[in-house]
């Protein structure tokens, strides 16, 4: 690339860099982006220079794979139903050691290494995630609730320590780990972490990474530029389902609630963040507020 080259892509970033400055941006990392060696390094850059630029990431990660890894060594299987892991005593301890240790701590250590000040959270810190059970209805018998354990849905999220952290100049890495009255731990979506933390925080953006290109029609073609309604119907003509279902309802309930942009986005792309935030083009799905 050419000296020009780089000049009229640093020139073409410019006008986003003055939209988003002060603007925090939520990012839900998870997919191929988490696994392969290359995307990680240049998740770790993108979310470094967002933040030097200032802009004030916060990132929620995910960790399916690397836990299906785990429970297939202890001879157990994943279980999901709607996108949701059914989670027993013994799989919440794994998710809380996969999820809250071993995940967490390579992130923050690769943002660390790549120049940000990254600090790794759960919603157990400070209690700032409160949850409880989720109720799971059984779409064959509407009187009959689904028991998935220790799956939480989110009761409240108070953002004092992330307000604090980004107002330091730090990167909260949060896994969705919640805390319950009970005392218990629960397993919670990491896309639903994502888009409530984004309602919460104000976001001026939530960032889904996910394994495909964005929001696909029934040919498989990308569609963008989405409204919530328009989101709404593609969910009742069943073109969204299964795994995609807690990413879009997400995306669906902090578009409402006030973010201005949800973009679903593949994390397959090297620098995909970058070419989403600073750049004409864009690699997923747009839905707008309104």
């Amino acid at each position: 690339m050419s000296p020009n080259d780089k000049a009229k892509i640093l020139s073409e970033a410019l006008p986003y860099i003055k939209k988003f400055f002060d603007k925090t941006i939520v990012i839900k990392y998870g997919g191929n982006a988490m696994v392969d060696e290359n995307l990680k390094q240049s998740f770790a850059k993108d979310v470094v220079l967002l933040k030097l630029v200032g802009m004030n990431p916060v990132i929620i990660h995910g960790g399916g794979p690397q836990i299906n890894a785990h429970l297939e060594k202890l001879g157990k299987k994943g279980e999901f139903i709607n996108g949701m892991r059914i989670t027993d005593e013994e799989t919440m301890d794994i998710v809380e050691m996969i999820l809250g240790g071993q995940i967490n701590k390579e992130i923050v250590q690769l943002i660390n290494k790549n120049g940000g000040k990254a600090v790794g959270l759960t919603g157990q810190d400070s209690n700032f995630i409160h949850a409880k059970k989720l109720i799971v209805k059984d779409e064959k018998d509407e009187f009959k609730n689904i028991d998935l354990g220790q799956v939480g849905d989110i009761e409240s999220i108070d953002p004092a320590l992330i307000n604090f952290l980004d107002s330091g100049d730090f990167i909260p890495v949060i896994a969705p780990i919640g805390i319950g009255s009970d005392d218990k731990t629960y397993n919670i979506n990491a896309d639903v972490v994502a888009g409530k933390l984004a309602e919460i925080l104000n976001a001026e953006k939530l960032i889904l990474m996910t394994n495909t290109p964005g929001v696909l029609d029934n040919n498989q073609k990308l569609i963008t530029g989405l409204t919530p309604k328009e989101i709404e119907n593609l969910i009742h003509a069943g073109t969204l389902s299964g795994g995609m279902l807690p990413k879009i309802n997400s995306a669906l309930d902090a578009a409402k609630s006030g973010v201005n942009a949800v973009h679903i986005i593949d994390g397959r792309v090297e620098h995909a963040l970058l070419l989403e935030i600073l750049t004409d083009q864009g690699v997923g799905t747009l839905i707008k507020a309104k």
